[in-house]
């Protein structure tokens, strides 16, 4: 039988990866899993008792509203001026998505389409590159990582495109590279859109998942960034709430308003209960981020000390739940899939090979925080025992 849109998508890498850890725990082998970004850290308390609270209420358990109820959305406006100090209008520039990959999906359905073409980072979270193909557009990739100038790859590359780009998909705290920009560098993005027309989509998954006193910016901080902006703010990572699938576009009001009226046609919005306790998460639990970030920030230091004592230096994140790490030297012509897939089998050690994010990721692995410091320094062990080139 002939599908679409899912004919031509590759296989996915990181599923090679997923069956060689389930194969060998299989057999009793205990592989350590550093390569899903699940995060494994609770949700705020608070959040979980209203959530058990409001399900027992037969009335949240009708259809809800598909744009999210006012209370969300207000309290969403509500965090952006605390945390930004950013206006936004809860009924004309904030909507609830369900999650984060499910409102840059149909966001793109609104913008782009058979034609237009978007510009997404190489490496890139994977639905950053296909959610524009989805919507029957063509994607540019354009390379960023530590050793890229990414806004001056973007501008050349809107310059070689024809016909001219008229999306921006970006996302920083950046996963998989850890890349982070300061509010100078956003300035500058925004004035090149508004002076080219094109819609700058930021993913902010990582908005509050920072180390080191790193502040991540919003786009919309820049003055008249709604003109061009939109930005998607997720409780997943910052509140620990991944499962709850919980997030917002903000920012430009008829973008915004383009997607509130596509969603009431695909979706009646998240279950209420679950809306009732994100507001209850960010209003009553504001400075669990913190808390969460303290979490990360040791594990953090926990692997890139251990990495770099075996020999394998790296650049630690000021940003995410990630780090992004170089294949070896030893080890760089394997390929990151064959050298992931090595440290599986000999090393007991999960983790996600670059190439699975794109083309420019080639030669890096991503690790996951998602492991407490005793597996971290266990893994740190088992990758020494087996990684014999290092020396």
């Amino acid at each position: 039988m002939e599908f679409r849109r899912i004919t031509g998508l590759p296989p996915y890498v990181f599923a090679v990866i997923n069956g060689l850890r389930d194969e060998a725990r299989r057999v009793g082998r205990d592989v350590i899993d550093m390569g899903f970004g699940n995060p494994d850290i609770p949700s705020p308390e608070v959040a979980v008792a209203k959530l058990a609270e409001a399900a027992r209420n037969p009335r949240n358990h009708r259809y809800s509203a598909s744009r999210g109820i006012p209370k969300l959305r207000l309290a969403v406006a509500d965090r952006y001026r605390a945390r930004f100090d950013v206006e936004l209008d809860p009924d004309r520039e904030v909507v609830t998505t369900i999650g984060a990959k499910e409102g840059l999906s149909h966001l793109m359905w609104t913008l782009v389409g058979p034609g237009d073409t978007a510009l997404v980072p190489t490496p890139s979270y994977p639905i950053h590159i296909y959610a524009p193909l989805f919507a029957g557009a063509d994607v540019q990739q354009v390379r960023l990582g530590s050793r890229e100038d990414f806004f001056a790859n973007l501008r050349d590359s809107w310059e070689r495109t024809w016909p001219r780009p008229r999306v921006v998909v970006f996302s920083f705290p950046h996963n998989p590279t850890t890349e982070c920009v300061e509010l100078a560098w956003m300035a500058q993005l925004v004035a090149w859109a508004r002076e080219h027309e094109v819609v700058l989509v930021h993913d902010f998954a990582y908005a509050e998942t920072a180390f080191d006193g790193f502040r991540p910016p919003s786009v919309l901080e820049v003055p008249g960034a709604k003109e061009v902006a939109v930005e998607l703010y997720t409780l997943t990572k910052s509140f620990s709430m991944a499962g709850w699938r919980v997030a917002f576009l903000v920012g430009n009001a008829e973008i915004v308003q383009a997607l509130t009226k596509l969603k009431s046609y695909l979706d009646y919005g998240t279950f209420q209960p679950i809306q009732i306790a994100s507001i209850v998460a960010m209003n009553e639990a504001p400075d669990y981020p913190s808390e969460v970030n303290a979490v990360y920030l040791s594990r953090r230091d926990t692997l890139c000390d251990g990495l770099e004592r075996i020999g394998w230096p790296l650049e630690r994140p000021k940003g995410t739940m990630f780090v992004w790490a170089p294949v070896p030297e030893p080890y760089r012509e394997m390929g990151s899939l064959e050298f992931a897939k090595h440290l599986v089998v000999d090393a007991e050690v999960a983790t996600s090979p670059g190439v699975g994010f794109g083309a420019g990721g080639e030669g890096f692995v991503r690790f996951a925080l998602i492991e407490n410091e005793q597996r971290i320094n266990q893994a740190v062990r088992n990758l020494r025992r087996a990684l014999t080139k290092l020396g």
